[in-house]
């Protein structure tokens, strides 16, 4: 197995009058690119959705949610029309976008533009929240990466996008935002081979679990499969929404505790007006 080089840990950044946010050390050093992974503080929510829930596919009370993703839009000093989000379906879809929604959101996996104060927003409750830049080009991505989606080919889908756009991929900088971390990811062995069958160097990524369970490392995965597409600048943010309550909602300790529903994480990338 090569080996991967070492990568930056994030910072929890306080906003005066905003929802915290975690950062990408690499994203934050780059010129005209704003970005921040929110989890779950800073709302108006109520409930097991409290406080930023940022998933208006929940149950939550709509204007709830709205309100959540307005400040998450501040945060970045956008507009709240301008925070866009896809109908994501665990594809390796990824679509150009120049302008807010004017219909239906497409359903997709991962966005791309070039357009200055549009924010690309990822929900995520444990997949992988991907942004991408090339500040040079003017070209930024984000895609939504569970294990699904980057098993297919999401993240490749999205460097091609932001090349026809304009980008080149060894400019190209990707930050991997909160998701659930190996220790929290047990999978079963069909799990395993189902992996191995469609892409076998997948086998690093796994290794035993409690009993005849397996662990599956979500980000160092996705890490490879960016490598393998020529990005060599990655920073992978060792932050796991499974265990960690406080800070991020997650799918799989919602269902552990038999919540019955749960609110979703937003990460968002955009170039500055």
């Amino acid at each position: 197995m090569p080996v991967l080089p070492r990568f930056a840990h994030a910072g929890r950044i306080l906003d005066a009058g905003g929802p915290p946010r975690f950062k990408s050390a690499a994203l934050a050093a780059m010129s005209g690119v704003r970005h921040g992974f929110f989890g779950r503080e800073g709302g108006v929510s109520k409930g097991l959705y409290a406080s930023l829930n940022a998933g208006a596919g929940s149950n939550d009370d709509p204007a709830a949610v709205a309100e959540n993703r307005a400040r998450i839009a501040a945060a970045l000093q956008a507009a709240p029309e301008a925070l866009i989000s896809v109908h994501q379906v665990h594809s390796a879809t990824a679509v150009r976008v120049d302008a807010p929604w004017s219909s239906e959101r497409p359903k997709a996996d991962a966005m791309v533009t070039a357009t200055p104060g549009l924010a690309l927003a990822i929900l995520t409750a444990d997949c992988a929240p991907v942004l991408l830049a090339d500040a040079q080009a003017q070209i930024i991505g984000a895609a939504h990466a569970g294990w699904k989606g980057a098993l297919s080919g999401v993240l490749e889908a999205t460097i091609d996008a932001m090349q026809a756009a304009g980008a080149e991929t060894q400019r190209i900088t990707a930050a991997i935002g909160p998701c659930i971390r190996q220790p929290s990811y047990e999978v079963g062995s069909e799990f395993e081979e189902l992996f191995m069958a469609a892409d076998p160097g997948a086998a690093p990524f796994f290794r035993a679990g409690r009993w005849d369970r397996r662990q599956f490392d979500l980000p160092g995965y996705c890490v490879q499969r960016l490598t393998r597409a020529g990005v060599t600048r990655i920073d992978s943010l060792a932050l796991d929404t499974y265990s960690d309550p406080v800070a991020f909602f997650s799918h799989r300790r919602s269902v552990h505790e038999k919540a019955g529903d749960y609110g979703r994480n937003c990460a968002a990338i955009m170039l500055a007006p």
